[in-house]
């Protein structure tokens, strides 16, 4: 809905002009009659610079109630899921304005009623209107301290209910708020941050050039409920987000967005969820500011299910630079680095186009950041990176990363957060295997195995773990699922892993990748596999070599006697390496949870070493064993009767 009453700011929602009306009086360059409707309500500056807020029919406001501290408890913030937005949201970019009229539809995930319902959204934005059974309620707004958002502050609504909602039930609330989104690093600047490291991790804001909002963690735009968490206090802040996109995942969304801009100054892209949206503009064809009537740009995501995302929206003003599968979104600045960028695209496509499928679900998005220094984001099919200039190698490992989101995170059923991040994590390595060799893949990997082995539990006994079905943490759905994809490499063979991704990924309706992978293997019995790995999560094993015993065969062979033993609480399928000084053997053993397992191998020559795990097993403690087999410990080798 637009409107362009004088100084009202952007948030009013007026039923007699929309910005269907407006469009289509731009499309068919005729005047439109004037339609007559009633305000819903509307918002406004006053002579004294105050936000006024009128709501219709009888503008009456309704009773919001400051308290120092909130009648909420942790548990009821805990139980509330968000199942459904339904967003109408307006911007004014050159007041870095925002107002939205929100329809929410909540579940009660806990295990008793709820007697209040909690409602967040950030510090520098005011709740205005709660409506419930299309009745005005009144609620208490609580300032929270918490690190959720980029001003280290959320202001919660918490509306009492008449009939506490029962666990699994449901219920729709209608809210409005508006406020100022403007940049901020102040949770970071308070725990000592150097300012340029907060300046440039913390950048979202709205603005007429750019305008990003990453949603919760960064800052929290739209409705949520969280328990307050403070950066610095361990890893419960990024636990936090995590968990927060994970109850997410299966939400109805939907938006519509009006964005009011001075004359000239017209977004180019728009970006919801990752997902780029058609821009209509509306020019108001005059430059005198006096006249202070602004231009309006309008866009929507139709109803949508979110994925393991946090909304997110972005509008800017960019060049456009088209390439396979993908468009870049430059500033006019980095206008020629761009072109290297599309180059790199072109080099990749090939690679993932043999392992994924033809064509992607989605083309890829790349929006320039404002600053060269800003740190990137991802959403779907969407990097926000700076597009500066950067090698040609680097360029590559990056894309074949973002590129990989392109056939995962299309518009259909979202893929759990191991396959969308997981299968990303695993073709960057597969591209650095096939640049610079697997050991140097695999110890990409290696890199995040130390952060894993702690977010393990150690016992499966003292901690149920988090499966890697339902991970929501980096250390699982990017470093544990690449890792598992390699060991299903080597158990099923490339051949095979690769026809389940292009099959998985082709699915309209993604059938189970445990299924698809025991179908293009042939192989049936991959459900104990999947059980340690990804169904449950039994921690990490933890090898170790007991012996070696090698023995003199015939004809200048030797067999050697492996013997290993796993104390960790997940079997192992490892590759088990003798070298000789002309040759190496290698097999795959098989090492229980909390067992033994001993393998007889034949190399030609005399043994020196054997080594266990080549690092695409992730351990406890390290993912490579190598025994050296001391000369002293050799049997002399047999004494051939013909000779003397």
């Amino acid at each position: 809905m637009i409107f362009f009453s004088e100084r009202m700011l952007t948030g009013a929602i007026l039923a007699a002009v929309t910005a269907t009306a407006v469009a289509q009086s731009a499309t068919q360059n005729e005047p439109q009659p004037a339609t007559k409707g009633q305000v819903i309500f509307s918002r406004s500056v006053d002579e004294n610079g105050e936000t006024k807020t009128l709501v219709g029919p009888t503008i009456t406001e309704p009773a919001i109630q400051q308290a120092k501290a909130s009648t909420v408890v942790d548990a009821e913030r805990q139980a509330v899921t968000f199942t459904r937005y339904d967003l109408e949201v307006h911007l004014q970019s050159v007041a870095q304005q925002l107002a939205v009229r929100a329809q929410l539809t909540v579940r009660n995930d806990g295990k008793t009623p709820l007697r209040h319902i909690p409602l967040q959204i950030s510090s520098t934005l005011n709740w205005e209107r709660i409506r419930l059974d299309n009745r005005d309620v009144s609620f208490t707004v609580t300032t929270l301290n918490t690190d959720s958002d980029h001003t280290g502050q959320l202001h919660e609504a918490a509306v009492s209910l008449a009939q506490p909602l029962a666990p699994g039930a449901t219920l729709q609330l209608d809210v409005s708020y508006s406020g100022k989104i403007a940049q901020t690093a102040q949770r970071l600047l308070s725990i000592g941050t150097p300012e340029d490291v907060a300046r440039h991790s913390d950048w979202d804001e709205i603005g007429v050039d750019f305008t990003g909002l990453r949603g919760f963690g960064n800052v929290v735009w739209f409705p949520s409920a969280s328990v307050p968490v403070m950066l610095g206090d361990g890893s419960k802040l990024f636990d936090q987000i995590g968990e927060n996109k994970l109850r997410l995942a299966g939400c109805r969304f939907r938006l519509s967005l009006t964005d009011e801009f001075p004359h000239g100054k017209a977004p180019t892209v728009a970006l919801i969820n990752g997902h780029a949206v058609p821009l209509k503009v509306v020019e108001s064809g005059s430059l005198d500011q006096a006249q202070e009537v602004l231009s309006v740009a309008t866009a929507s995501l139709d109803d949508s299910t979110l994925g393991f995302e946090s909304p997110s929206l972005f509008l800017a003003i960019r060049a456009t630079h088209p390439a396979a599968h993908a468009t870049l979104w430059s500033r006019e600045e980095n206008s020629v680095a761009a072109e290297v960028w599309a180059e790199s695209i072109e080099k990749v496509l090939p690679f993932l186009q043999n392992r994924l499928g033809e064509k992607p679900r989605e083309d890829l998005t790349l929006l320039d950041l404002p600053d060269s220094e800003d740190a990137p984001f991802e959403s779907g099919a969407l990097l926000a990176t700076s597009l500066h200039e950067a090698q040609s190698e680097q360029l590559n490992s990056i894309l074949a990363h973002a590129m990989t989101h392109a056939w995962t995170h299309g518009r259909g059923q979202a893929p759990p957060a191991w396959l969308d991040e997981g299968v990303a994590h695993f073709m960057g390595s597969l591209w650095v295997e096939k640049q610079r060799g697997r050991d140097q893949a695999l110890g990409s990997l290696e890199a995040g195995r130390t952060a894993l082995a702690l977010a393990e539990p150690s016992s499966p006994g003292e901690s149920a773990g988090t499966p890697l079905a339902q991970a929501f943490l980096p250390a699982y759905f990017r470093t544990k699922a690449a890792y598992v994809l390699w060991m299903l490499r080597d158990l099923v063979g490339d051949d095979a892993l690769t026809a389940a991704l292009r099959s998985y990924e082709s699915h309209p309706e993604r059938q189970s990748f445990e299924k698809v992978l025991e179908q293009t293997a042939n192989r049936p019995e991959l459900s104990g596999f999947f059980n340690d790995w990804v169904n449950a999560d039994k921690g990490l094993p933890d090898l170790t070599i007991d012996g070696v015993y090698p023995e003199p065969a015939q004809s200048g062979n030797w067999l050697v006697a492996v013997n290993l033993s796993n104390n960790g609480y997940a079997s192992a399928g490892v590759n088990v390496t003798v070298r000789s000084g002309s040759n190496s053997s290698v097999q795959r053993m098989e090492v229980p949870a909390r067992g033994k397992a001993v393998q007889r191998i034949l190399v030609q020559g005399k043994p020196y070493e054997v080594q266990v795990n080549d690092g695409t097993v992730p351990e406890t403690q390290s993912s490579v064993h190598i025994m050296k087999i001391e000369s002293s410990a050799l049997p002399p080798p047999p004494v051939d009767p013909t000779k003397k």
